[in-house]
C-alpha cells in the first residue's frame, strides 16, 4: 500500500509540474496553453471602443446579424482577431478593439457599408450588392450524386433578376465572381442561364460556413448605413494598471483561502491545498486553450470558482469528520465523506453554471467574459475537489500519514 500511495502522491505531483511547464511555456510556437497566448479584454490592454446605430427606424434580427458579421470581416481583414462585435438592444452595435489607440482611425479603416459585387473573369462588374433582396443558407440537393449538402440561395430584385440573367447568358461556362470588400467569397461556374432570380452558390459548405456566406452577402446590400454614436479610447497604461491590479486582488485571495485552509484543516487543508494549485493550472491552460478573452469581471470569476473550490471540499471534510466522530476507520471516514457530499457539490454547482449560462447568453461584453471564466472555472473545480483532492488523500494514508487528530479528529 505504501507504494501504491507513494505512486499516487508522485502522480499528482507531477501533474502539478506539467501544468506548471505548459501555463509558462505553452506548445509549439503558438505557445497553446501558455499564459502569454490568453487574449486580454479591451479593459485590460487598452484599445477603442465604439458603438453604432443602425439609421432605420425598424431593424430585423437578420438585418442586424448581416451588420454584426460585415463589421466582423472587416475587423478580421485588418487583422484585428481579438477584436469583438456585440448586438445592443435593437438596432445598435458594439464593437471592442483591444491594442489600438486611435479611435477614429479605426472607424475610417471599418467603414460604414460594404461593397458586394458579381463581376465575370475580366473583371467587369456585373451587378451591385444592392441588386441582392436576399440570401440564405439552404441545405439539399446540389448534384447527381444524391447527397444533401448545404448551400446559398439568392434571390435578386426585379432589376438585379434582369441584369443576372444577362450575365449568365454571356458567361455560361465561365466562372462570375461574388467579391466583398475586394475579397472573393465565392466564384461559382454558370452551367445555364438564369431567368428567374434565384441562384445558388455551392463550394462545399459546411453549414457554419454557408450561414456565414450568406451573411456576408446580405451585410453587401444593407438596406440602412450604421452612424457612430460613441467612440472611446481606453488608455493602455489604464488597462496595465487593471491588470496588475486584478492580479494582486486574485493572488492574495487565493493566498488567504490556502492559508486557511492549513491552518483549520490540517492535513486535510495540505490536500486541499495540493488539489487547488492543480486548479489553477488547469484553469489556466483553459483559458489558453478555449480562447477565452480575459477581463477584469472575467478575474472576479476566476476568484469565486476558486472559492467554490474551497467550498466543495469544505463539505467533504466535514462529512468525514462527522463519520470520524461515529467511530468509524479513517479509510472508511474517506469514502463515506465523498459519498455524502457529493449530491450537494453537484446541486451547488449545476445551479451555478445554469445561472453563468444564462448570462452567457443574455448577456454581452465583459458580463459574457464573467460568465465564461465562472462556468469554466466551475467545471474544473467539480473535477479536482471529487477526483483530485480524493486522489490525494488515499496517498497519504496509504503511505502512512493515518492518524485521524490530523484529519479533524477531536476527543475530550
Amino acid at each position: 500500500m505504501k507504494g501504491k500511495g507513494s505512486l499516487m502522491l508522485f502522480a499528482m505531483l507531477l501533474l502539478v509540474g506539467v501544468l506548471a511547464f505548459l501555463s509558462y511555456k505553452g506548445i509549439g510556437e503558438e505557445k497553446l496553453g501558455s499564459v502569454w497566448n490568453i487574449k486580454q479584454g479591451l479593459d485590460l490592454s487598452g484599445g477603442v471602443q465604439i458603438l453604432y446605430e443602425a439609421d432605420k427606424q425598424t431593424v430585423t434580427e437578420e438585418e442586424m446579424q448581416a451588420a454584426v458579421s460585415l463589421i466582423q470581416g472587416r475587423l478580421d481583414w485588418n487583422n484585428w482577431t481579438e477584436a469583438e462585435v456585440a448586438k445592443e438592444g435593437q438596432k445598435r452595435l458594439r464593437v471592442d478593439i483591444p491594442g489600438v489607440e486611435n479611435a477614429e482611425e479605426a472607424i475610417s479603416e471599418i467603414g460604414q457599408t460594404a461593397q458586394l459585387s458579381f463581376v465575370d473573369e475580366s473583371g467587369k462588374v456585373l451587378l451591385t450588392g444592392d441588386m441582392v433582396a436576399d440570401a440564405r443558407k439552404q441545405v439539399g440537393q446540389v448534384s447527381q450524386s444524391g447527397v444533401s449538402q448545404s448551400y446559398v440561395s439568392l434571390e435578386f430584385t426585379e432589376e438585379g433578376k434582369q441584369l443576372f440573367a444577362q450575365a449568365t447568358k454571356d458567361n455560361i461556362g465561365k466562372q462570375i465572381a461574388i467579391v466583398l470588400d475586394d475579397e472573393v467569397v465565392s466564384a461559382p461556374v454558370v452551367n445555364a442561364e438564369i431567368t428567374d432570380g434565384n441562384a445558388m452558390i455551392t463550394g462545399n459548405f459546411t453549414p457554419e460556413e454557408a450561414e456565414r456566406t450568406a451573411s456576408l452577402i446580405r451585410a453587401g446590400s444593407l438596406p440602412f448605413n450604421l452612424n457612430v454614436l460613441k467612440m472611446e479610447n481606453v488608455g493602455a497604461r489604464l488597462g496595465a494598471d487593471a491588470l496588475s491590479t486584478g492580479l494582486k486582488a486574485g493572488i492574495v485571495g487565493i493566498a488567504l483561502v490556502l492559508l486557511f485552509m492549513l491552518i483549520v484543516y490540517k492535513a486535510l487543508g495540505f490536500a486541499a491545498d495540493w488539489a487547488l494549485a492543480i486548479y489553477i493550472g488547469l484553469e489556466l491552460v483553459a483559458l489558453s486553450i478555449f480562447d477565452v478573452t480575459l477581463t477584469l469581471p472575467g478575474i472576479a470569476g476566476i476568484v469565486l470558482s476558486v472559492g467554490m473550490a474551497v467550498d466543495a471540499n469544505v463539505v467533504i471534510f466535514e462529512r468525514m469528520k462527522e463519520e470520524l466522530l461515529e467511530g468509524h476507520s479513517l479509510r472508511a471516514s474517506v469514502h463515506n465523506g465523498f459519498s455524502r457530499a457529493l449530491p450537494a457539490i453537484i446541486d451547488g454547482n449545476v445551479t451555478t453554471i445554469i445561472a453563468a449560462g444564462v448570462l452567457f447568453w443574455l448577456g454581452t461584453g465583459t458580463v459574457k467574459g464573467f460568465a465564461q471564466t465562472l462556468m469554466i472555472g466551475i467545471i474544473i473545480s467539480m473535477f479536482t475537489a471529487i477526483f483530485i483532492t480524493r486522489i490525494i488523500l488515499q496517498g497519504m494514508i496509504y503511505i502512512g500519514i493515518n492518524n485521524p487528530k490530523f484529519y479533524g479528529l477531536r476527543t475530550k
